[in-house]
């Protein structure tokens, strides 16, 4: 059996990865034992305490209550952070590790992240709830059963209002391409394979005379290797939460709507204007088959390497998009100021 270390207890650590891993356990009592540890340097700063978890200030005391032989570590902390805490953990002797996305904040530290899993040997797991959900699994039967025709185009929304977590400044999700479209890109290349990034925009948060770049909203469109089209919208000034995934095939479309929140773990699906509603708590299922795999799947198992290859690609096209993005604003700025005569 193994025993859960998390490693951040902020809105991801306190909140989702300790209510799916007390789902889990209800369901299967032998796949992890208790209690609970977890390293913040600020506990109860970001989000509650739950109850029931053993807290430390630093690794080394988390070390001295779980060694890294009986540990999964759960990485909770924002992508600015996770190169150094990956290093840490790496350093500490653990090897088992779930890593909230994106694996990296830009393909520099992605590269030393890949790094890192081959030098110490890593099994590591990306949250990747949306691909491992039950609705992903009936959108891919569909593409699969041919019964509507070839894929020809995915479109995703993915919209949340998220005012105050991007006005603060430690939030670490430098842009919108940080925040939610890791998962839903995760999802699309789940669905139709490898692709290139072939358009980007990003947008600042405004309000009054506050702005935060780049925390407004995201545009991805990419081309996959098969011919598909996947186009990727994501706006955190939005007035309301919506998560779905449009897929256009020959002959028909189905359309999967994601749970907007963790209030509900209901999903629906609609293909040609038959609906279906259904529990579908992706979380719980991602961490119930990926500690499962932690018990049976050695380290040499090519599963795992396939799964690492599919999220380092999520951090490449998000790099890419950044820096179109990046260099789209520089050639405007340079325009404008051609067009007003500064050199």
């Amino acid at each position: 059996m193994r025993q859960p270390l998390i490693v951040g207890l902020g809105r991801s650590g306190a909140g989702l990865h300790l209510r799916a891993l007390r789902t889990v356990r209800d369901r299967s009592p032998d796949l992890w034992r208790g209690p609970v540890v977890a390293v913040d340097p600020r506990p109860g700063e970001r989000a509650p305490v739950p109850d029931g978890v053993t807290v430390t200030t630093s690794l080394e005391r988390a070390r001295a209550l779980l060694p890294p032989d009986r540990a999964v570590v759960h990485v909770c902390t924002p992508p600015a952070t996770r190169l150094a805490v990956l290093a840490e953990l790496c350093a500490a002797g653990y090897r088992d590790l779930i890593v909230e996305k994106p694996l990296a904040a830009d393909a520099g530290e992605q590269a030393a992240v890949t790094e890192l899993r081959a030098r110490h040997g890593l099994r590591l797991a990306v949250v990747a709830h949306w691909p491992a959900s039950a609705l992903a699994d009936r959108l891919r039967e569909q593409i699969r059963s041919g019964g509507l025709g070839r894929l020809l185009r995915i479109d995703v929304t993915q919209h949340k209002p998220r005012f105050t977590r991007s006005l603060r400044t430690d939030d670490g999700h430098p842009t919108a391409f940080d925040v939610e479209m890791p998962h839903s890109l995760g999802l699309v290349l789940s669905l139709a394979g490898p692709a290139e990034t072939t358009g980007a925009r990003l947008t600042d948060l405004r309000i009054g005379g506050t702005v935060r770049p780049g925390l407004g909203s995201a545009l991805l469109e990419l081309r996959h290797a098969n011919g598909v089209r996947t186009r990727i919208v994501s706006d955190l000034t939005a007035p309301v939460r919506e998560r779905r995934a449009v897929l256009v095939f020959e002959h028909g479309t189905a359309v999967g709507h994601f749970a907007p929140s963790d209030a509900d773990d209901h999903v629906q699906l609609d293909i040609d204007g038959r609906r279906e509603v259904f529990r579908d708590d992706a979380l719980t299922a991602f961490l119930h088959r990926t500690y499962s795999r932690f018990c049976t799947v050695p380290a040499e198992d090519p599963s795992w390497a396939a799964d690492f290859a599919l999220h380092a690609d999520v951090v490449r096209l998000l790099d890419e998009a950044k820096q179109r993005c990046a260099d789209d604003n520089a050639r405007a700025r340079y325009e404008e100021a051609s067009r007003v005569g500064v050199r």
